[in-house]
């Protein structure tokens, strides 16, 4: 049995095979794995997203759902 650093979550993508070579040419040239890059990508739209207004309010909108669903829950 492996052992996992702590605070890493393990997950499963399946992505277009030509997507997946494509991320691994740009993985090789960039000298870094595949998971790297990967995880690079994911905090670029993470951060792109937090700038995007659109974004921000469908977020808020779905905090205000999610608080609403609890409340009854609570109940």
């Amino acid at each position: 049995m492996t052992s996992r650093p702590p605070n890493l979550h393990q997950s499963t993508v399946r992505l277009p095979h030509d997507l997946a070579i494509e991320a691994a040419t740009v993985a090789r040239a960039r000298g870094v794995s595949l998971n790297q890059l990967i995880i690079q990508s994911l905090r670029v739209e993470i951060d792109r997203s937090r700038d995007d207004k659109d974004f921000r309010s469908r977020l808020a909108l779905l905090i205000e759902q999610d608080k609403e669903i609890l409340r009854r829950l609570a109940e």
